[in-house]
């Protein structure tokens, strides 16, 4: 497991959110969707808002975030998700997510955040 675990820790304005190790992080960064493992080459890159975040923890759980903008960094043995908000998909429910997305305006916040809700559950679904 050494040689595949990694930490990961996802922290936004108000709180650390989730800190542990995990086998497998997935980003939505301004440069399109980024999968990391273990000793992935150093980066910074800025997270999109309306995006999400999914973690592949080391006990084979799978946790996912809509993330409202921030950033990621990746060292070779640490993941930082640094989120300007956030939340898990969880406590989300799909119906009331894609009611959201459909009545929200083009181009608005409130879609960019539906969509990023969405795509958590998404990326919950399909571990």
């Amino acid at each position: 497991m050494a040689d595949t675990a990694f930490q990961v820790e996802v922290v936004s304005v108000e709180e650390r959110l989730w800190s542990g190790d995990a086998t497998f992080v997935i980003a939505q960064t301004t440069e399109g969707e980024l999968g990391v493992l273990a000793h992935h080459e150093p980066l910074f890159g800025q997270l999109i808002s309306g995006g999400a975040v999914a973690i592949d923890t080391v006990s084979g759980e799978r946790l996912s975030a809509a993330i409202r903008g921030g950033f990621l960094s990746v060292t070779g043995e640490k993941v930082t998700v640094l989120a300007d908000g956030a939340e898990w998909a969880s406590s989300l429910v799909e119906s009331d997510v894609r009611r959201a997305l459909e009545s929200a305006a083009d181009g608005s916040d409130e879609q960019a955040v539906a969509q990023g809700r969405l795509r958590a559950i998404e990326f919950l679904a399909n571990k």
